[in-house]
């Protein structure tokens, strides 16, 4: 038995939806990696387990670790050709005109060596680690043929028994079209019959993905091919409405996609339908400020309408090269109407949920796994408040600290 205690606050997300469930100077007792028991320390001292317990003091804000519920975290070099162009006024259409774009990370990808692609994302996963993610999902999208995609899925899977941070697989081959084809149908057609087999035999994947978008795949396809994936064994989701109002939205109703993801066009008359399916909106905030966007979806109308909102960093090497999810939080309260409480809310519990995972990750309460991160804060609203920096002093998984700032944080 561990108890950590000296908590100024802990933000126990186990009072419903949105709410933080704030305990003041708080403790946490943990076993075997899982929670069990949350409670102010004077009443945590009169249980009956505390006083033989190890017990370690840090003292900041303690809240679930994060869950960052969409990544494209496996990829050979960063796009910095497509940042030049971009800053000097070309739109995304024009440099994907030129050769950039996601093909251009799919050239560095199929050349890259399994080694290296494994070093940078253990690399990457540190990273995460270190600014309080404890549960990455990384998508796969950047090979686009069979031995690349497996290659993808592969690396995921090794690195994810090479580190406490728990990696979900998702396959994302429907990235793009490659140029091997011209027709996105034809594409289609071979990824459901040449590399959906593989994956499920070698379980490499939990969830298949795909980019509904004007130039990439349509509605109609999406959901076609949504659904052979789900006949092979992974859930659902997709890239919907991130550019202009598409479509994508009432075809993750139409499959009860896991999670409709990026939605900066969707509309009013879209949400009922992502309601009654339980489709997780994630909004991706961060990539909308990198890409120099004045347009960020409004979340309020979602919210007050019951959709289920997360928040995750979209993390890649071209529209968002972020990886902080307090970052993201700070872009949800001052872009998209989200209070603060919403947005932590949405970064932690609801980032479960955008993974199936909720009743196992994502509030602090008795049962669950024991996966916290601790902010240098003495208020939970600097979280979002001191944007920009990393105030995560401890990132705590299954009850053991994998990441402490500076070796220092335990008093």
């Amino acid at each position: 038995m561990r108890i950590f205690y000296g908590f100024n606050q802990i933000l126990t997300m186990s009072g419903g939806p949105y709410n933080a469930g704030i305990i003041e100077k708080g403790a946490i007792a943990v076993k075997d990696g899982k929670i069990a028991a949350v409670a102010g320390e004077k009443e945590m001292a009169k249980m009956p387990f505390s006083r033989k317990a190890e017990k370690i003091k840090i003292s900041g804000v303690a809240m679930p670790a994060f869950v960052d519920s969409h990544t494209h975290a496996v990829f050979a070099r960063p796009r910095l050709e497509d940042f030049s162009l971009r800053s000097s006024g070309l739109t995304y259409k024009e440099i994907k005109e030129r050769g950039g774009g996601i093909i251009s990370s799919v050239k560095a990808l199929r050349e890259a060596g399994r080694q290296d692609l494994e070093k940078s994302l253990l690399s990457w996963i540190e990273k995460f680690a270190e600014h309080g993610s404890a549960t990455v999902e990384v998508k796969s999208g950047y090979g686009l043929d069979a031995d690349s995609e497996i290659k993808i899925l592969e690396t995921v899977n090794r690195v994810s028994r090479k580190t406490p941070v728990e990696l979900v697989p998702t396959f994302l081959g429907a990235h793009s079209l490659p140029p091997e084809f011209k027709k996105s149908g034809d594409y289609l057609s071979y990824l459901i019959k040449r590399v959906l087999p593989q994956i499920k035999k070698r379980k490499l994947a939990v969830f298949a993905d795909i980019f509904c978008e004007d130039g990439y795949f349509n509605p109609a396809q999406s959901r076609a091919y949504l659904s052979a994936c789900l006949k092979s064994g992974l859930k659902p989701k997709i890239h919907a409405e991130q550019m202009k109002k598409y479509g994508g939205a009432q075809a993750a109703a139409a499959v009860k996609a896991v999670s409709a993801d990026h939605m900066d066009y969707a509309q009013l008359k879209d949400l009922p339908s992502l309601v009654k399916n339980n489709v997780v909106v994630t909004f991706l905030p961060a990539s909308n400020y990198f890409l120099g966007l004045s347009h960020f979806p409004d979340a309020r109308p979602f919210i007050e309408k019951g959709v289920c909102i997360a928040l995750a960093t979209d993390f890649n090497p071209g529209t968002c090269p972020c990886l902080n999810m307090q970052f993201v939080i700070s872009c949800a309260v001052t872009h998209m109407k989200m209070t603060i409480e919403q947005a932590l809310y949405a970064a932690t519990f609801n980032g479960a949920r955008a993974l199936g995972l909720e009743k196992k990750i994502g509030s602090l309460e008795k049962g669950k796994q024991a996966d916290i991160a601790v902010m240098d804060a003495k208020d939970y609203r600097e979280t979002a408040y001191y944007f920009g920096s990393n105030l995560n002093l401890a990132t705590i998984k299954k009850g053991r600290i994998i990441y402490e700032k500076g070796n220092t944080v335990r008093c």
